[in-house]
């Protein structure tokens, strides 16, 4: 049986899903940030420095910390053929497209004593001189001065993304660019072979037609789920998944809300723009609140499709139909139009419950944090330098596993 439970943003944390920087960061070079979706470089020592002090602020609370790299080597201990299996199929989604590379890289993998440390190793990306049995063969080899063989994966500590808890089934996500499709390969493998998670439910497959990345789905109660339309979220995979959630598969879910947010990189997803942070209380920025768009997903009586419907009252009003308590909607920034752009820019709305009413924040979004805690919620601020510079905060770097029923 799978130790999957999540039917809430706010309930009681009781085990969660991190991944701690590594050598994927140093793998970051100014010629490639932006086909590897970075503005900046972090420095992997004080990202690391950082990261822990996020993991210390959920022990301390009570929560069980496990990490990404940990569940993927066990996983893949756990089968004879596991690891052959997870290397051919790295291989094949590395764009590698001479034959006798893709052998050598293969070999290579498989010369590693250490599970661990091959898991690793995919992460951080292949140089093509730490290959030994690499040589220049082809026109391509000769011509070619990209120095990677597989690129390395900078995003893979936002968790949030490539897979996301729902009730007790996951959403195992298409993602929206290239770069980062390669990420959820590590949730294939955990799903099929961890001895807590095989046989897990799937909301979503990777190998969907249609993108869709974890930091817009939000799971309001045990009725409703929160999916924001984004840069990252298409509307097609929103249906697909209100499909699975609502007819196929065996859920408590009627309700699929979902909300319209810019396309653009400002606001990639709507967890960067909306989070809940105590039962009856939500961050939102409010330059987008103004033109937010909120649409119904529900069953259609007697028949196998879905009834959408296009909402007229506003966000405040609609959260308060489905969980029958008034809401306050809090800004981030605070009401200063420059202090929210500022602060949106850098995760002020993305915080990660851990209670209903207490945060993990950036300590950075110092206007954003004050403003919550006027409203009651204990706010935990972490160090964020270079964290900050992959764009997400603590919500997009955390995934839920378990939390306490509300």
């Amino acid at each position: 049986m799978s130790k999957l439970n999540v039917f809430s943003e706010i309930g009681k944390l009781k085990t969660v899903l991190l991944h701690e920087p590594s050598e994927e960061l140093d793998n970051l070079t100014p010629k490639y940030l932006q086909e590897l979706l970075f503005d900046d470089i972090p420095w992997l020592p004080l990202a690391r420095k950082e990261h822990e002090a996020f993991a210390e602020a959920f022990r301390k609370a009570g929560v069980k910390v496990v990490y990404l790299l940990d569940l993927v080597t066990e996983a893949l201990d756990s089968n004879k053929d596991a690891k052959k299996e997870f290397i051919k199929d790295f291989i094949s989604e590395a764009d590698i497209k001479s034959d006798s590379v893709a052998e050598i890289l293969e070999k290579y993998l498989l010369s590693f004593k250490d599970t661990k440390e091959m898991v690793k190793k995919t992460m951080s990306g292949i140089k093509k001189n730490e290959v030994k049995t690499y040589v220049q063969k082809s026109l391509d080899d000769y011509i070619g001065e990209y120095p990677f063989l597989t690129d390395p994966m900078p995003n893979l500590y936002f968790t949030r993304d490539p897979f996301s808890v729902i009730g007790n089934g996951v959403s195992l996500n298409k993602m929206y660019s290239a770069v980062r499709s390669r990420e959820t390969i590590y949730g294939k493998y955990i799903f099929k072979y961890h001895k807590d998670y095989r046989g897990t439910a799937l909301y979503t497959d990777r190998y969907d037609k249609a993108n869709i990345e974890g930091g817009d789905i939000l799971v309001l109660n045990k009725e409703t789920i929160i999916v924001g339309v984004s840069q990252r979220t298409h509307p097609s995979a929103v249906e697909s998944l209100a499909k699975n959630i609502l007819y196929k598969q065996k859920t408590t879910f009627k309700n699929v809300l979902v909300f319209t947010i810019p396309n653009h990189r400002t606001f990639m997803h709507l967890d960067t723009i909306f989070t809940q942070v105590d039962v009856d209380k939500f961050t939102i920025h409010k330059e987008c609140y103004k033109t937010l768009k909120i649409f119904i997903l529900t069953k259609t009586p007697n028949k196998d499709s879905l009834t959408i419907k296009k909402e007229s009252l506003p966000l405040e009003k609609v959260l308060e139909r489905y969980i029958g308590l008034k809401v306050t909607l809090i800004p981030c920034g605070g009401n200063d139009s420059v202090s929210a752009d500022r602060e949106q820019w850098s995760d002020g709305s993305n915080t990660i419950c851990i209670a209903p009413g207490e945060v993990i924040a950036y300590e950075r979004n110092s206007i954003t944090n004050k403003v919550l805690e006027s409203y009651g919620i204990k706010v935990h601020t972490i160090p964020s330098s270079e964290l900050s510079r992959g764009r997400g905060g603590p919500r997009c770097m955390s995934m839920p596993l378990e939390r306490e029923e509300i």
